[in-house]
């Protein structure tokens, strides 16, 4: 929540709230039937006590502003009170209505507590630690440069200097042969997926991901109502006869992989496989999305060549960001497929925002071609292993037994196991009770039990202390 109480003004705690939200009713912006945070979600999102709270929601439903029933939660009224226009749209209706499918509920909860919390630890997310962030590398390229005067809409694929670049930079690190052309740049590559599964396909298409997998946890597959079938994931990454057996049963029309440091497992599919695919979806005439956020990430030296590397048909569509190896607010990503492709998914993008602002674009490509960004890959990388080698050993000697993982050999997560029986919905209930939180393997099409723990989201020296809470978490379910 954007607004705070003000702890220096002579008005009470409650009358201040009572007047934000009697505000927020008469702006419209709480529309009849909107259900109001809980008392003890509200009172922590202002830093009040829950009393202050209780008083305030007394204080509306007196007012008739709102409806209190219990095991139902606060709801704006809906009956018309002065304060209500008369005639007053019931926007729940549109809300629950609509084709794009919100978050799944747990996810939403997770996120809105890392917004909220304060003095615990974040192993959901899937962001770099802030110290992490080349601002002293960031504050030297853009001294040394200035922006142009010009800010007219830019090319639909995004600024053709930032293509150029990336259409080196990816055969310099992934010996991808590609050029400008071939490049959509996206905010992210969570636009790219939207892109792809918005104008390449149809309701009803079937599409094989690996099970589990992080777009298990994207409504986006689902809106656009796909069937989604599961390619087992194996610590060698899906196995290649696995897609044969779908296609026979369902016709997939489009395999979406990320075969390197997988998420949430950190699997690597191996060379082997990775040719065996390509040749497979090539036979079948399917298009693989290889999605690769974090191959830069290794911890070993070993670098794994992408599966594009080995297209030469244009079978594949790869999409990259420099989220996990610079900072996701930067919010750059890139497509590269065949240019016909290319051009559908620029003309769709064109229509929804005109093309991405100059500005990221910009400081992407003044980072990319830098001789520092090389440097700054050999930092992340040993802070995030140091940071990994950390998160190890604290599991090993906290909760020992109690769970199993594999060592993941690059990327940002541990993929953990608990040993004995839970329930992911009062494990993540538990961990906000004690101010931890993690993304549970349900959201990924796991089983209860599985957690997903990020080590570069936190500071080294605090990420025992983010483990011996989860122990404690365990000790409680």
């Amino acid at each position: 929540m954007e607004w705070k109480v003000d702890r220096d003004a002579d008005k009470p705690l409650y009358q201040q709230i009572f007047e934000y939200i009697e505000e927020k009713i008469s702006y419209g912006e709480y529309p009849p039937e909107t259900l109001l945070p809980s008392e003890r979600k509200l009172a922590q999102q202002l830093n009040v006590n829950r009393m202050t709270i209780a008083h305030v929601y007394d204080e509306l439903q007196a007012s008739g502003l709102v409806e209190r029933k219990k095991g139902s939660g606060t709801r704006v009224s809906s009956h018309k009170w002065g304060i209500l226009p008369k005639g007053v749209t019931n926007w729940r209706k549109y809300i629950e209505g609509g084709s794009f499918i919100p978050s799944y509920p747990l996810i939403r909860r997770i996120r809105g507590e890392a917004k909220v919390m304060e003095n615990g630890f974040n192993l959901a997310s899937g962001k770099l630690s802030s110290d992490l962030f080349p601002s002293e590398y960031l504050q030297s390229v853009l001294s040394e440069h200035t922006f142009p005067s010009d800010l007219g809409y830019e090319h639909p694929q995004g600024l053709l200097s930032l293509r150029e670049t990336i259409a080196s930079y990816v055969k310099t690190y992934y010996n991808i042969n590609t050029t400008s052309s071939s490049v959509l740049i996206t905010s992210g590559a969570q636009q790219a997926l939207h892109l792809i599964t918005q104008c390449l396909l149809n309701p009803g298409d079937a599409v094989a991901i690996e099970a589990p997998s992080y777009c298990y946890s994207l409504p986006l597959f689902q809106s656009a109502g796909l069937r989604i079938f599961g390619l087992p994931v194996d610590a060698n990454g899906i196995n290649p006869d696995d897609i044969v057996t779908l296609y026979a049963k369902h016709k997939i029309r489009m395999i979406f992989l990320n075969p390197t440091y997988h998420s949430p497992t950190g699997a690597i599919l191996s060379d082997a496989r990775r040719k065996k695919v390509l040749d497979i979806a090539a036979e079948l005439g399917i298009p693989i999305v290889e999605d690769d956020p974090v191959s830069l990430i290794s911890f070993d030296n070993e670098q794994y060549a992408p599966i594009k590397s080995y297209d030469r048909s244009g079978n594949v569509l790869y999409v990259g960001s420099l989220s996990k190896v610079i900072g996701s607010s930067l919010r750059i990503g890139w497509l590269i497929g065949p240019q016909s492709v290319i051009n559908r998914l620029a003309d769709a993008r064109e229509q929804i925002d005109f093309g991405l602002s100059v500005f990221p674009q910009m400081i992407a490509n003044l980072l990319l071609q830098s001789p520092e960004y090389p440097k700054h890959l050999v930092f992340l990388r040993q802070e995030l292993l140091e940071r990994r080698n950390e998160m190890i050993d604290a599991l090993r000697d906290i909760l020992g037994e109690k769970v199993e993982f594999t060592i993941p050999k690059g990327g940002l997560f541990i993929w953990c196991k608990i040993k004995k029986k839970v329930d992911d919905q009062k494990l993540v209930e538990e961990g906000i009770k004690h101010k931890i939180l993690f993304m549970p393997g349900s959201v990924y099409g796991a089983p209860n039990g599985y957690v997903r723990l990020t080590f570069a989201h936190l500071k080294k020296e605090s990420i025992r202390e983010a483990v011996k809470r989860l122990a404690i978490v365990l000790d409680h379910i």
